[in-house]
């Protein structure tokens, strides 16, 4: 029969089975989720010999492996007591890499932990795991690394385990955030069109925005160190969370008047960015200014660059210009904002939320 579906309560010309065989299950149940130990990983840290199949060496060749449970190719597997398994030799001239895998094996019938054995070589690779549903599937425990002339074995885990499901909340995700463990990621679907939707997760850090899954949010700029602004200056800005503590934004301020903008007060003309920068560390930041009219004594396209310093707790980026006379002379303060012009900058900064 060309089509069949199962599980119902009785079998039909339509394809439908009530019996399901292992192979049947298999197929079904590995969709359910992927490999992984049964252990969800809820707290800020873990101990290596606390979690499921924490492994011990004995004896420089024999394993033995703490309780544990896991899911693995659609069977679930558990030990509830301490198992040992041995690790054969390795007399020869170069290092070998063997794996400890929990293996299902569809024609035993059982799951069951195993050693995989690797090639000596001078870069010895470890066994890839098997996963072919109907016969054997293979989850990664531990990779084993034994040395030449029968050293004793060192162990690194590399066992998956289980997370929180993300979570999706209509408003008040943050708040939400509050009620639940470390490690869950939590989607706010802005039901009530006041933000925008985002993804955020309760780290060891605390709760942050890891992106944003909308439209960029929009925010004005501003230009700063100046005295009064003539009438005429438009504001473009954009931004967006791109990942933990990580934001992408862009401005394009438009001086559309007849008056150049100078300079007031200490420091160079700077702009703003709509979420304070980390002061922990200076940032870099470029720009241009299209200045077709070559006002204000200077050229049509000048190279600008944004300096946030370190120490700098407040969102605003000083500007700097190539000095239009002498190269040798560097980068100086930018003190004009030229009639007809505009400052354009985009790119990525380090924000100070964690």
């Amino acid at each position: 029969m060309a089509e069949k579906s199962y599980p119902f309560d009785a079998a039909n010309e339509a394809g439908g089975q009530a019996a399901v065989s292992q192979l049947d299950w298999q197929d079904m149940a590995k969709l359910w989720g992927g490999d992984r130990v049964d252990l969800q990983l809820v707290n800020a840290s873990y101990s290596g010999a606390t979690v499921p199949f924490a492994p011990r060496v004995i004896n420089g060749r024999t394993i033995e492996v703490k309780p544990g449970a896991a899911w693995v190719g659609g069977i679930y597997y558990r030990t509830d007591s301490v198992l040992t398994v041995d690790v054969e030799a390795n007399p020869t001239e170069t290092p070998r890499k063997d794996t400890l895998v929990v293996r299902t094996d569809m024609s035993k019938g059982a799951a069951n932990i195993v050693v995989v054995k690797g090639q000596p070589s001078k870069a010895p690779i470890a066994p890839r795991p098997q996963r072919i549903a109907g016969q054997r599937w293979e989850m990664v425990l531990h990779e084993i690394l034994v040395p030449a002339k029968d050293g004793s074995i060192t162990l690194t885990s590399c066992a998956p385990y289980d997370a929180p499901n993300h979570l999706a909340t209509p408003w008040n995700t943050r708040l939400t955030a509050g009620y639940h463990d470390v490690g869950q990621f939590l989607l706010d679907m802005d039901s009530n069109n006041n933000d925008v939707q985002y993804e955020a997760f309760n780290g060891r850090d605390g709760y942050m925005v890891t992106r944003h899954l909308s439209k960029a949010k929009k925010y004005t700029p501003r230009i700063v160190n100046t005295g009064k602004l003539p009438s005429g200056i438009l504001y473009r800005g954009i931004w967006r969370w791109i990942a933990p503590n990580t934001v992408f934004f862009s401005i394009d301020i438009n001086n559309t008047s007849n008056t150049d903008v100078k300079q007031s007060g200490s420091g160079p003309l700077s702009f703003t960015l709509p979420v304070n920068p980390t002061s922990a560390i200076g940032q870099v930041f470029n720009g241009q200014m299209l200045n077709s009219g070559y006002h204000g004594s200077l050229p049509n396209y000048v190279a600008l660059t944004g300096l946030s310093s370190l120490g700098n707790k407040t969102n605003v980026v000083k500007i700097f210009y190539p000095n239009p006379k002498k190269l040798d002379e560097g980068l100086d303060y930018l003190l004009t904002f030229p009639r007809k012009s505009s400052i354009i900058f985009s790119g990525t900064y380090e924000a100070n939320t964690l």
